[in-house]
């Protein structure tokens, strides 16, 4: 995967995104783990970005990412697809946060 170019308002609320749906299940598993260290390098964060965007609410995340171009939404829901998997299977809970991403932000499933 290419580094991904995102301004700081979209990375910060992506980063909340992929947060979210590492939490959803109530549990954190060692693929998720691996996949969001993968994505701190190629997005270039680190762990106080993530306690940072930790305080941000979804709603106010998507309402962020709704203005980002098609092939950033493409990028995003891609992302948000890959650490949903990372550890075997799709939670519900998973399902239903990047349903309502993808519903709100416009991104076909």
């Amino acid at each position: 995967m290419p580094k991904i170019q995102f301004d700081i308002s979209e990375k910060l609320a992506i980063v909340q995104l992929i947060d979210a749906i590492i939490v959803a299940d109530g549990k954190i598993h060692q693929g998720e783990i691996k996949v969001l260290r993968q994505l701190m390098d190629k997005m270039d964060f680190d762990s106080n970005f993530l306690v940072q965007a930790r305080s941000i609410e979804t709603a106010q995340s998507v309402t962020i990412l709704k203005d980002m171009s098609q092939d950033k939404k493409m990028n995003l829901a891609q992302v948000l697809q890959d650490v949903a998997i990372s550890d075997g299977f799709v939670h519900e809970k998973e399902k239903n946060v990047m349903n309502y991403v993808f519903t709100t932000i416009g991104v076909e499933k």
